[in-house]
Order: structure tokens, then C-alpha cells, then sequence
């Protein structure tokens, strides 16, 4: 449908961003529009062999409530929960804000920070990529939204010594874009020291953003108070704050982000380490 529309055409899922931009005159003119919500493979929640299989249409309500995306990448099932209110999660779909391409989407930087990949669909072709790869800017897609859908993602499941957790800061009202989040994932191993780390910030730059340099940093170390300042230090460093006349200055965000840094990472070493524990006793 997408290949034979008259005019420029777009996929919709739940709508809650595009058909706003739609109504503002902020879209690019649309001719026709391809629902793509009853497809049951864009549906699908599947685990397989240590990994999730997360079909682009599922909403956000159903990864909030699913057990197992709660114990296996709790990050995300945070993340989704932040997401508008009750009725933008009942319809609106994780395909959808990976797709919007804003660098501050939660569910975005969840699955930056879970390194997940996810299968782009045409009617030639079928590719996994690496999530990060699909943004050439703030709100642009690296593909062609007219005639290439996001059908689906996979990551890893959480192994034993494994944890997350999205943490953001936002106006009262909790339903605009984040003033600042944070995706963690971590691995720990022997007296809680850092095996391997995940970062991921919103908006810490144009495109999605994983704080490579700072998960250098930590790497290796227990996490403490001195771990803690020297990441901040290297977070301040790689990551493009930005002053946002509707939501802060760069100067809070710069504050802010120390603070994420210290809730976020203590929070996913101990799930982590009780993830360990729980392993050991059964």
C-alpha cells in the first residue's frame, strides 16, 4: 500500500505524535496514511534463547504490564510507564517514538541503552540495524518513513548479575518530553565490581545518545563515590547539554545530570546484584 499510494504516504500506529503534527501543519503533506495495527507480528512479544523479540506495533501499556519484560530489561518497562498519560499508552506504540526520532524519547534511549536492534521493512527488504543507526537528526529518521516501516527490535534479556533502570526529570505535569533521562545497564561481578556498562541520555545531542567515554570510565571499577565523580566529570564532557527555551538551561541540565547519573547507576548495580543473589539461592 505504501508503494502504490497516489501521493506521499505514511505509516500509523497509535497516531498520538503524527497525527498532531498533522493538525499543527507541522508534517510534511500527507496523502495517504497506512494503519499498520492489525498486523500480528508487530504485535508480538516473544522470548527466544536469551533474547526479546519486541514487535514495533505493541503499546506501551502491554510492555508496562508484562512480568517478564519486567524482570528481563526493566529499564524499558520504565521507561514505557513515563510515557504520556493512561490514554496516550494505551494506544501509542514503542515503534512509534523510536520512529519520531526525537533524541529525548524514553523509550528510545531505553533501547539505545539495551543495544537493541531493529528490523526495518520495505517492500524489497527486510535488514536489522543498530538502533542508533537510524537517526540523521533531531525528529529525522535515517530511512524513508513513506515507504519503509519499523516492524520490530531484539536485545538481550537480563542474565544473572545483570540489571537496569531509567530514571527522568520532568515538569509537574508529567506528560511533556523529559527534561533530562537516563537508561543504565549494567553487569557486575566479584564485590560489585562493574564488568560492562550501558549509558544513555536524553537529549545529551542531536540523535540518541550513549555515553561511550563515561562507560570507559566505569568499567572495571565498584561503584562508589569516587567512580561516581569521575563519571560525572566525563559525562559533562561528552555529552551536548543544550539550553531548551520550553524546558531548561544548560547549566541545569549539567546539575541534573550528576544527579541522574548517581540514582540511575546505583539503581541498576543493585538490581543487579540482587538478580545474582536470587540466582545463588535457587
Amino acid at each position: 500500500m505504501l508503494d502504490n499510494a497516489d501521493g506521499p504516504a505514511r505509516v500509523i500506529g497509535g497516531g498520538t505524535d503524527l497525527l498532531l503534527e498533522m493538525q499543527q501543519g507541522r508534517a510534511q503533506s500527507v496523502d495517504t496514511l497506512v494503519d499498520v495495527t492489525a498486523i500480528e507480528e508487530m504485535k508480538e512479544i516473544r522470548f527466544e534463547d536469551g533474547n526479546i523479540f519486541l514487535g514495533a506495533g505493541v503499546i506501551h501499556r502491554r510492555i508496562v504490564e508484562h512480568s517478564q519484560l519486567q524482570k528481563s530489561a526493566q529499564c524499558l518497562t520504565e521507561a514505557c510507564g513515563l510515557i504520556g498519560g493512561p490514554q496516550v499508552r494505551n494506544v501509542a506504540t514503542i515503534g512509534g517514538n523510536v520512529a519520531h526520532a526525537l533524541p529525548a524519547g524514553d523509550g528510545t534511549i531505553a533501547l539505545v541503552t539495551l543495544d537493541a536492534q531493529a528490523l526495518l521493512a520495505s517492500g524489497e527488504d527486510r535488514t536489522w540495524k543498530p538502533i542508533r543507526d537510524l537517526y540523521a537528526g533531531p525528529g529525522k529518521p535515517s530511512f524513508d518513513p513513506s515507504n519503509t516501516i519499523v516492524a520490530a527490535f531484539k536485545f538481550k534479556a537480563n542474565q544473572p548479575g545483570e540489571g537496569s533502570a531509567f530514571r527522568r526529570i520532568m515538569r509537574p505535569q508529567g506528560v511533556a518530553i523529559a527534561i533530562l533521562n537516563m537508561g543504565v545497564w549494567v553487569r557486575v561481578g566479584k564485590e560489585s565490581r562493574i564488568e560492562n556498562i550501558r549509558i544513555g541520555i536524553g537529549p545529551g545531542g542531536p540523535r540518541p545518545f550513549r555515553a561511550e567515554k563515561t562507560e570507559s570510565i566505569l568499567a572495571g571499577r565498584i561503584w562508589n563515590d569516587e567512580a561516581l565523580k569521575d563519571a560525572h566529570a566525563s559525562l559533562l564532557e561528552e555529552a551536548s547539554l543544550r539550553t531548551s527555551r520550553h524546558r531548561a538551561t544548560k547549566e541545569y541540565r549539567s546539575h541534573l545530570v550528576g544527579v541522574l547519573l548517581k540514582r540511575t547507576v546505583s539503581e541498576a548495580v543493585r538490581r543487579a546484584e540482587l538478580f545474582s543473589k536470587s540466582e545463588l539461592v535457587d
